[in-house]
């Protein structure tokens, strides 16, 4: 099979998007398909040239002259490899793939990561829809993408190629107690909530201190919002970080306060690692927490709420090392094999039977 995914960039910058391409490629690649992913380039090109999966650049961005351009080059790009499958996980691409597939008799398949979008509508162009999450499926279904097109595929990034062991990482130096988010710098993921709550924890547990690992477009807002805090010396912007599986290893609770998160991978990362969670009770977080059996869900935007799930925590050693326990139960799901094993068979929907028959399990 001669699969192409098509996506904007492969940078390292913490992207899930991007993180839960080039896992499918190269677990496909590795699996004996031929493979190639169209992007604007980035640092994971070594990773998918390692694994055998070649990477043409188009520059998609949206302004008119550079998207006729990337017309031409996807044009050139679809005769020479003449993929079976071209698979869209972004909005540019699946509109792309859509528009110039009578070049080639392809099946277009897309992912929806960020159904929250309102031009993750486009996604239903393709012949089969992955939806993240079953919240996301129920989402693209109220807006009007046929449920005969939809699938579910959850997140799942345990085992990926692009991390080691979660043994193999080195404890980052915290000062304890400690609490961490990793998320992007956007107020969706309810930053400055988390900054609020941790106020309120710093009146019962004036040692605790705040990591925020992560960059993005309203870091400066939260810095902000920070600095104007009694306890900002408590609490520390770390930027992106290329291993945040150290600080999710090191820390007592890791929190994700998302307004809007349709199933985001680093909560398998931090259920590994062993992490307390508390994350808000939107989207796929459920789905992800295996219900709140692996984490303590609370209402999206309630600073008093995540506030007391936290100090309830952190006020009792044997309810802490409970939920750190509870996070480590049922990982086998949240496998990235299990998720190559799923977007197979809904290539095989499309007429390539040969994707089981010639699927082997990777190392």
């Amino acid at each position: 099979m001669r699969i192409i995914h098509i996506l904007n960039h492969v940078q390292e910058i913490g992207n899930g998007i991007v993180n839960v391409a080039v896992d499918l490629a190269c677990l496909q690649s590795q699996s004996g398909e031929d493979v190639a992913v169209i992007s604007a380039g980035g640092e994971y090109e070594k990773l998918l040239n390692k694994f055998g999966v070649k990477h043409y650049t188009i520059d998609q961005n949206r302004q008119p002259i550079k998207m006729i351009k990337a017309g031409v080059a996807y044009r050139q790009i679809v005769q020479e490899f003449q993929p079976d499958i071209v698979h869209a996980h972004m909005m540019t691409g699946v509109v792309l793939a859509s528009a110039l597939r009578w070049i080639n008799r392809y099946s277009l398949v897309a992912t929806v990561h960020n159904e929250f979008q309102r031009s993750s509508v486009l996604m239903g162009l393709a012949d089969r829809v992955i939806a993240v999450s079953k919240a996301v499926k129920n989402s693209m279904v109220k807006r009007g993408i046929p449920e005969q097109k939809l699938r579910v595929i959850c997140n799942g990034t345990l085992g990926s190629p692009r991390t080691r062991k979660i043994s193999d990482y080195q404890l980052s130096s915290l000062q304890h107690p400690a609490i961490i988010t990793v998320a992007g710098m956007y107020k969706r993921k309810g930053i400055a909530e988390l900054i609020a709550a941790f106020e309120e924890v710093a009146q019962d547990f004036p040692a605790a201190h705040l990591y925020l690992v992560g960059n993005g477009p309203d870091k400066q807002i939260f810095e902000s919002q920070a600095q104007a805090t009694a306890i900002s010396n408590q609490i520390h912007f770390e930027g992106f970080q290329p291993e945040p599986q150290r600080y999710l290893l090191a820390c007592d609770i890791f929190v994700l306060a998302s307004h809007r998160d349709p199933c985001p991978l680093v909560l398998s990362e931090a259920r590994e690692a062993g992490a307390a969670i508390v994350a808000t009770e939107v989207d796929g977080i459920p789905e992800a927490l295996d219900h709140g059996k692996a984490g303590i869900l609370v209402p999206a935007q309630n600073i008093h709420k995540l506030a007391e799930a936290l100090i309830k925590l952190l006020s009792n050693t044997d309810t802490l090392q409970q939920w750190q326990q509870r996070a480590q139960e049922n990982l086998e799901w949240l496998n990235v094999t299990r998720v190559h094993q799923e977007t197979l068979a809904v290539y095989e929907e499309l007429g390539f039977p040969e994707a089981f028959s010639t699927y082997t399990q990777p190392d």
